[in-house]
């Protein structure tokens, strides 16, 4: 009995000496073959979506960013008290108890989302109250700091990062980087075990866009539209503002607009980039071109003599008339043809082209082909089909049964201004990888030479007669500066059914500054101005504002000599006057002192750059100016700006930024 039990213990000691030394040989002497099954028992791959990439002005002023954020879920099978806890979550979320209970009043469901991309400081709120069965995942966030600011050039991105809309939707793939696959612990029912902080720390960087966009300049004109808009009680508005010599877009402007940080508040409609994807007929903005032609072909020159039939000129079976009855002239040059805007001067310089040669003239201009913008929903606009005859030929040339966009149309003008190159317009200037540190630089493309360098010159000449005195285009002008440019008011066409509609036009202007060397060209559309809608009222001064705010605010050395603004201002005052008198009363002896005095009503602009709200108010009351604040802060610059005459209602907008 002894004997046996000696003999069990023994083997009870062998059995444990052999586990035993198997555990210190898996303890200190470990296999690749174990570490590989613990990894798998244990650990887990979770793949980490990419940071989008910012995108910046020219300047680097952010225009779309990516901010941390967390979303709110619950897993409704382990909360107690949900009427409770749908009560404390109500204080701090944007959602009734109500909505809350009844999402996870149903204990069948594991995870419900409460709400998406709160902000940290809500997140952390939520984290105190330590409720069982309420969590907290790390995202990211699209923000937009500018709100409205390039809103339908940009687009936007939906809550689940992806992209819909805008260069957001155009270089997503380069925006949103690559994923990238972090190794983790799991727990036993195989769920990652994430770190806080993990995603923000670890997650890859999509690259950086750079635009060729300047956010002060697109700020100013987006301000002028909308007073446009508001004055003239319109439907929309738009405005393109290219770089003269690359065609660079340096503002892009479709309005209404609206704030991509909440799209679903804005309709399709208002969300388009009306610029780029819809088209208009031109009007007299065209004739431009048609002239163009001409001369390149060397069918006229600026002083050949033109009879425009005093108004009236039958082409077939149907008669071109003039805008406006007191517009008929009887024999101008071409250069007058273009000043005054005559339909008849113009139809008869595409008569002398022919139809093949004018459609072939306008193809090269860029109408009718999409201009390759690196942007989506280009349009490329319509031609009507060869061939044109007689009338047909006649409205065309004045920008009648052709249709463009607005980008379009301040490209051609840029062909002009540069010298006789169409260039590819372009939006971004650079993409920036930041983790490598590699930057791609997009480089102007020219894509043909329309004309040549002669026929761009008497181009430009002939287009600063425009903004000549008693020509169409005076209100256009820029203090300082030589500019050069055309009114257009086209009628619009009907959005349903043929012909067009009723009482609705575009008014529209395009123009470059400064015209004897230009930096930059600028179309303005208005569309459907319910009080007043020739583009020599509506436009013509809002291009004034805009190109004066643009030569200035990049230190553009003024091209021609700049009177005393009291006499400037007299001078322009006395015109105005002049004009309104009727002729009964012209016949009354008048004088031009007795209808104005140069030295009683008028003030420069006084300077005011970085003073305070309070200072300028003090300084307005001084001199018994109005002032219109915009934005906040200290003062940027003012329209007039410091030295250039006030108007006789004697209204400053002042501009503020921090």
């Amino acid at each position: 009995m002894k004997s046996k039990i000696i003999t069990l213990f023994a083997i009870t000691c062998c059995l444990w000496s052999i586990l035993l030394a198997r555990a210190a040989y898996l303890q200190f002497l470990p296999q690749d073959r174990l570490n590989a099954l613990q990894e798998r028992q244990f650990q887990t791959v979770v793949t980490l979506p990419s940071r989008r990439g910012a995108i910046i002005d020219t300047h680097r002023k952010e225009l779309a960013m990516t901010s941390p954020a967390y979303s709110v879920y619950a897993d409704p099978k382990i909360i107690e008290s949900k009427k409770t806890v749908a009560r404390k979550l109500s204080k701090i979320i944007n959602q009734s108890s109500v909505s809350i209970f009844s999402k996870i009043k149903k204990s069948n469901k594991r995870f419900i989302w409460l709400e998406r991309l709160v902000s940290a400081s809500v997140a952390e709120e939520i984290r105190q109250l330590n409720i069982r069965g309420i969590g907290l995942v790390e995202e990211w966030k699209r923000v937009y700091p500018n709100d409205q600011l390039l809103s339908s050039t940009l687009g936007f991105v939906g809550k689940e990062g992806q992209a819909l809309e805008g260069l957001e939707l155009h270089y997503d793939s380069i925006l949103k980087g690559e994923k990238k696959k972090v190794t983790m612990r799991k727990d036993a029912r195989g769920r990652p075990l994430v770190q806080d902080g993990l995603l923000f720390t670890e997650t890859p960087q999509g690259k950086e866009i750079k635009l060729t966009i300047d956010s002060d300049l697109q700020y100013f004109v987006e301000s002028e539209l909308n007073e446009t808009i508001k004055k003239y009680e319109a439907d929309g508005a738009w405005a393109v503002v290219l770089d003269a010599k690359t065609s660079a877009i340096r503002a892009l402007a479709s309005l209404p607009h609206f704030d991509p940080n909440a799209p679903a508040s804005a309709s399709a409609f208002v969300r388009r980039n009306r610029a780029v994807t819809d088209t208009f007929e031109p009007g007299s903005t065209l004739k431009t071109f048609v002239i163009a032609e001409a001369l390149e072909r060397s069918l006229v020159k600026p002083a050949t003599k033109i009879y425009c039939e005093d108004g009236a000129f039958k082409i077939g079976k149907r008669i071109i008339r003039e805008a406006e009855k007191d517009h008929a002239q009887g024999t101008i040059s071409v250069t007058e043809v273009l000043a005054y805007s005559s339909n008849i001067g113009t139809s008869k310089i595409a008569l002398m082209l022919g139809d093949q040669k004018l459609k072939q003239g306008l193809n090269n201009f860029g109408f009718g082909e999409r201009s390759g913008v690196d942007l989506p929903g280009e349009a490329k606009g319509i031609t009507v089909p060869l061939p044109w005859r007689d009338h047909l030929l006649a409205n065309v040339s004045f920008g009648q049964g052709i249709t463009v966009t607005p980008l379009q149309m301040a490209n051609a003008y840029a062909t002009l201004a540069n010298g006789g190159i169409l260039n590819q317009p372009y939006i971004v200037e650079s993409i920036a990888d930041l983790e490598t540190n590699e930057v791609q630089i997009h480089e102007p493309r020219p894509i043909r030479r329309v004309i040549s360098e002669s026929t761009a010159e008497q181009m430009r000449e002939m287009l600063v007669a425009v903004t000549s005195d008693k020509a169409t285009g005076t209100l256009a002008r820029v203090s300082g500066f030589s500019v050069g440019g055309k009114t257009g008011t086209a009628q619009k066409v009907k959005t349903t059914g043929r012909g067009y509609m009723p009482g609705g036009y575009i008014a529209s202007f395009a123009g470059f500054i400064p015209a004897q060397n230009p930096e930059y060209v600028i179309f303005i559309g208005v569309d459907r101005p319910r009080k007043g809608y020739y583009g020599s009222q509506v436009v013509a001064p809002v291009f004034s504002k805009i190109a004066s705010y643009a030569v200035r605010k990049n230190g553009i050395t003024p091209d021609i000599p700049l009177e005393h603004p009291q006499k400037t201002l007299a001078k322009a005052a006395l015109a105005q006057a002049i004009a309104k008198i009727s002729e009964a009363e012209k016949a009354m002896p008048i004088s031009h002192e007795e209808l104005l005095d140069e030295n009683s009503i008028l003030t420069a602009a006084p300077k005011l750059k970085a003073l305070t709200v309070r200072e300028v108010l003090s300084r307005a009351s001084e001199q018994q100016i109005q002032v219109k604040f915009v934005g906040t802060g200290r003062v940027e610059s003012t329209w007039p700006a410091e030295g250039e005459a006030l108007g006789a209602d004697r209204n400053m907008t002042v501009y503020l930024k921090e």
